[in-house]
């Protein structure tokens, strides 16, 4: 699969380091890829024992630095969500018009980008009974 760059290369690295994981459903841009670095795994101890990461324009840049590091995780994405589905108990989904950066599996990537029907096409009273097939791009 092919994993979009970072939208604006020069600020690669000046993102907050403390985001939400995961969530949302939707994505608009790719801000960083970052690599997580773990001590207790083996990875070098710069930060008195804590963990940290390193970020990365790309993808491919991320996936290499994580296979020639001990003690990392797999690459994961950095995205800005404008808006985005919140699921606050299973199957009950609220459309959130605000932004936030959120860390994702690059996995999630494989959704198509949000446009500005996605979410309505999601609430949409025809929507398909499986409505996660419109964020997948098959509905």
């Amino acid at each position: 699969m092919h994993f979009p760059d970072a939208v604006d290369p020069s600020k690669v690295g000046e993102y907050p380091g403390h985001v939400r994981s995961g969530g949302g459903y939707v994505w608009d841009e790719v801000l960083e890829y970052r690599v997580w670095c773990h001590p207790e795994r083996g990875a070098p101890d710069e930060e008195n024992g804590d963990d940290y990461f390193y970020c990365f324009a790309t993808y491919a840049e991320a996936l290499a630095f994580a296979e020639s590091t001990v003690g990392t995780e797999p690459p994961l994405a950095l995205v800005l969500q404008r808006e985005y589905i919140d699921e606050p108990e299973p199957g009950r989904y609220v459309h959130m018009r605000e932004e936030r950066l959120v860390e994702w599996s690059t996995a999630f990537l494989s959704r198509p980008r949000r446009t500005e029907m996605t979410i309505p096409r999601f609430f949409a009273a025809d929507a398909p009974a499986n409505r996660l097939d419109v964020l997948r791009g098959i509905a």
